[in-house]
């Protein structure tokens, strides 16, 4: 018997005048001991399955039909009192952003003092002994000298262990994790899902798994459901679904995702984006019909229902479009990028080294040092990119500062295209302008949201003495924004009239403004959904061999960097400590931590 049992659950809103099915005909199971995962793109309604089960809807939002059984009770019957008080401890949750859950104006054994006494645990004492086991369960080392930390003071993966704790400490039968590796790297995110794995199998707890990463819901969940625009189109055991597809929705997805072995193919991204919720009400059939590859008339005239095709597995569709396969022309092999072997490098880096010199502690005690970058050396040609891999806190980024100037260095020498940009900013800005530019990772956060797209493209252009004037600016971002696939009337609008995934062309554009002879891309695609990081990826590519741009394209996805980067930079506590084709270090690691880093991946 399970667990949760939801059947046939509607969840409906107005939108422009019209009532709207935000979840339709939803049915999901999690049994006791069971971690059953559900997938999809942002906007696929996975995160409201949870916001259902924990009774917090938004406002207008209201379930039209269906049930949801916990422990052989209907949650949606149930008094709100009562439901309330399920939550934290038969019912708990694991958010997807860390450190924006916890309260960074407590320590964290405050916190977890507030969470068991809700939970009814009487005595500051016996509280505190059970914070110390729990964190001790999740391997955090020193956890009674953790409970006097603020969350500021502890890295992301820790802040994410301490939550996985707090979610187990009450001992819960239901947790619904919500993203809880978004943006983590490989290493910490295996560590996460075997620290789940873990504590689930000792408490027999039931985990729904919610995540856009379809390879990571195959590895480690019993069943997984496929979600799109709010409906479930595909749901069974994990190894046959992603083994053999049936719906185009997970083929598509499955296409979108660059391998770690095997041939490297073009990826085949999806077009457009999923509908928003006016749009749910002119798709009355299958809603995955305006983007896929294989429609026809039928589909989208009424909706079909989830279908048992096979023992546990459930797909929604007619039978023409789960027959038809896409053109496989699409996914050609990928040839290597040429790079003149004889050409020198056009960006060349020897010996740089970074320490960060720490204040005191509470008790006037100094910190030591921090070694960030310790003489990393790295070339790269003309039109190559090269990837820099490593897991959290191994310095990629603080190299990215030292290239962009926002850091200056302790020793070593950068040279672009020649030139020496070694020092800070201010000495060497109009250099770094025309010769090397970042591109951010979070496009939302770096681009700012009261100046229209065309000015954002051409802000490089201000520091030209004389400014350049807007007709000038205004042909030049038409041009930037057809070169990354934007149409031209972009230009009058604001960043949060795109989507995520346009916001990240317009990222790009902006950095190519300047026709920089060097690109710095910073974990640009980490967090996107599958199929718009697929279109990102295309579009570099693209780019590549459009415009012979050269990248450093840092990231800590090894399946992305394959994909895109002829060869490949492994960092680890500052140092680089193998490089080399990217084939040859993957197909053939020589140093334990790169083992380990492949090993890690799903």
């Amino acid at each position: 018997m399970s667990l949760l049992a939801l059947k046939d659950i509607s969840v409906t809103t107005q939108a422009g005048g019209r009532r709207i099915d935000v979840l339709r005909d939803v049915s999901l199971a999690v049994g006791r001991g069971e971690l059953v995962g559900v997938v999809g793109e942002s906007g696929a309604g996975k995160s409201m399955l949870g916001r259902l089960i924990a009774g917090m809807l938004p406002r207008d939002f209201s379930v039209s039909a269906g049930s949801a059984a916990f422990r052989d009770r209907d949650l949606l019957a149930m008094p709100a009192r009562e439901r309330t008080g399920l939550l934290g401890g038969a019912i708990a949750f694991v958010p997807q952003h860390p450190m924006t859950s916890l309260n960074p104006v407590l320590s964290l054994g405050a916190q977890f003092d507030e969470h068991l006494r809700r939970l009814g645990h009487d005595g500051k004492g016996a509280r505190r002994e059970l914070a110390i086991a729990a964190l001790d369960a999740v391997h955090l080392p020193h956890p009674a000298d953790l409970l006097a930390r603020f969350p500021h003071q502890l890295s992301g993966g820790q802040c994410q262990r301490a939550l996985i704790a707090m979610a187990f400490a009450g001992r819960p039968d239901l947790i619904i994790a919500d993203e809880p590796t978004t943006a983590l790297d490989v290493i910490t995110q295996a560590r996460v899902m075997e620290l789940i794995g873990e504590l689930q199998r000792d408490s027999d707890t039931g985990l729904l798994f919610i995540t856009h990463d379809l390879r990571l819901a195959a590895q480690h969940c019993q069943r997984i459901a496929v979600m799109y625009a709010g409906e479930i189109v595909e749901t069974g055991p994990a190894a046959a679904l992603l083994g053999d597809p049936l719906h185009p929705y997970t083929r598509s997805l499955i296409a979108a995702n660059p391998g770690i072995s095997g041939p490297i193919r073009r990826l085949t991204a999806l077009p457009d984006h999923m509908p928003g919720l006016s749009g749910f009400a002119d798709l009355p059939g299958c809603r995955f019909a305006p983007r896929c590859p294989v429609r026809d008339e039928d589909c989208a005239a009424a909706c079909s229902p989830l279908t048992e095709v096979a023992p546990g597995r459930l797909v929604r569709g007619t039978g023409s479009c789960l027959e038809r396969q896409p053109d496989a022309a699409a996914h050609g092999e990928l040839a290597l990028a040429s790079v003149d072997a004889a050409a020198g490098p056009i960006l060349s880096v020897s010996g740089l080294g970074k320490t960060f010199r720490s204040g005191r502690d509470w008790l006037g005690r100094r910190r030591p040092p921090v070694v960030a970058v310790d003489d990393v050396s790295l070339d790269i040609a003309p039109g190559e990119f090269v990837g820099l891999v490593g897991e959290s806190g191994s310095g990629k980024s603080t190299v990215a500062r030292l290239l962009l100037g926002l850091e200056t260095p302790d020793g070593g020498r950068i040279l672009v295209n020649g030139q020496d940009i070694t020092g800070p900013f201010q000495r060497t800005a109009r250099q770094r302008v025309e010769l090397i530019q970042m591109i951010f990772q979070d496009p939302q956060s770096a681009l700012n949201p009261r100046q229209r797209i065309g000015r954002l493209v051409t802000q490089s252009m201000e520091v030209r003495r004389p400014p350049a004037r807007w007709p000038e600016r205004l042909e030049r971002a038409q041009e930037l924004l057809r070169q990354t696939g934007l149409a031209p009337d972009t230009v009058a609008r604001y960043p949060v009239q795109v989507s995520g995934g346009q916001r990240q062309r317009v990222n790009i554009a902006r950095a190519l403004c300047a026709a920089p002879t060097v690109l710095v891309a910073d974990e640009i695609v980490s967090g996107l959904d599958v199929s718009v990081q697929a279109q990102i990826l295309n579009l570099l590519l693209d780019m590549r061999d459009r415009m012979r741009i050269s990248m450093l394209f840092i990231s800590h996805d090894l399946s992305v960097v394959r994909y895109l980067c002829s060869r490949v930079a492994i960092m680890n506590r500052g140092r680089i400590i193998e490089q080399g084709p990217t084939e040859q270090v993957f197909g053939a690691p020589q140093h334990d931590y790169t083992r380990a880093l492949l090993a890690a991946v799903p």
